[in-house]
């Protein structure tokens, strides 16, 4: 299976309110949106938590390795 790679055409728009629960499954710390990349950002697991069709993907074997 291809990943999907977020289309920069469609503008994706997460609920404040989601966010505000959203934690980082790794860390339990909290995630910054990303809406360029389309992504939620792990600052303190250095990952990025791709967001598909507007649902966030919150499983780490998912998630991007942020650079250093």
């Amino acid at each position: 299976m291809t990943p999907r790679r977020f289309n920069k055409d469609l503008a994706v728009r997460l609920d404040p309110e989601l966010l505000a629960v959203l934690v980082c499954p790794l860390t339990r710390g909290p995630l910054r949106w990303d809406e360029a990349a389309g992504e939620l950002i792990s600052e303190t697991a250095g990952l990025a938590y791709p967001v598909r069709d507007g649902v966030p993907v919150m499983l780490v074997e998912e998630a991007r390795q942020l650079d250093p």
